[in-house]
């Protein structure tokens, strides 16, 4: 039997990822990582949760040494800036989704995996160049020489954008209340930057008020 791992941040698009692929790929094994980022208590705890949820092994991998050399509001003291674009601009850590996808790749040639899940998705491929398609079948061609296993990288959101993905997680009772999609490390959703200005809008789309309630504080004064 076929088995698969994913990479799991405890956000939207890793969790429905999750939800949709646990029976079609077996997956069976999730890593997060903890790499100094503002939330990472809040992710870690949220993937524990999913993963009690979803009966799946979850391991965390600290990379000390990845937060040293990123110098932006993701990780240092200053603000998260509010909005899609210039959140995007604030957030970068450099070739996380590469290094992330190598130490997955890593484990499934250890522990013969023959699929790593990344949440990857086209609506924020538009700002992010290693959520596209073409980085990830990079990936894969590499693994063609650097593993014995050679696994690959199924990303199964890559051709929804955020309202189709929030659609599927309703369509399908994804424990939204359990996610964590905020870069910063406070108790509540900020509601402010990129990660929950996409998910709130999202949740609006759909008239899901109900987890619009859980998530966040207060819904009324939308970021559009």
């Amino acid at each position: 039997m076929t088995k698969a791992i994913i990479l799991l941040s405890g956000g939207l698009d890793s969790v429905v990822s999750l939800a949709l692929c646990k029976e079609k790929y077996n997956v069976t094994f999730a890593l997060t990582f903890d790499y100094g980022q503002k939330s990472a208590e809040q992710e870690i705890q949220s993937c524990k949760k999913i993963c009690e949820y979803y009966k799946i092994q979850h391991k965390i991998i600290k990379l000390d040494w990845l937060k040293a050399i990123t110098h932006n509001a993701l990780v240092d003291g200053e603000d998260i800036p509010s909005g899609i674009q210039k959140t995007s601009n604030s957030v970068w850590v450099p070739n996380r989704n590469g290094l992330f996808l190598n130490i997955a790749g890593c484990f499934a040639d250890s522990e013969d995996f023959d699929y790593i899940l990344i949440g990857a998705n086209k609506e924020e491929s538009k700002t992010f160049p290693d959520n596209t398609q073409k980085f990830i079948d990079k990936i894969n061609a590499e693994f063609e020489y650097s593993t014995k296993k050679q696994p690959k990288i199924i990303p199964p959101l890559i051709n929804f954008d955020k309202n189709d993905i929030v659609k599927q997680a309703i369509e399908h009772s994804v424990p939204l209340e359990l996610i964590w999609s905020c870069y910063d490390g406070k108790n509540n959703h900020c509601g402010k930057c990129e990660s929950c200005t996409r998910l709130k809008n999202a949740l609006i789309a759909n008239n899901d008020t109900k987890y619009l309630k859980i998530l966040f504080e207060s819904y009324e004064n939308i970021t559009y």
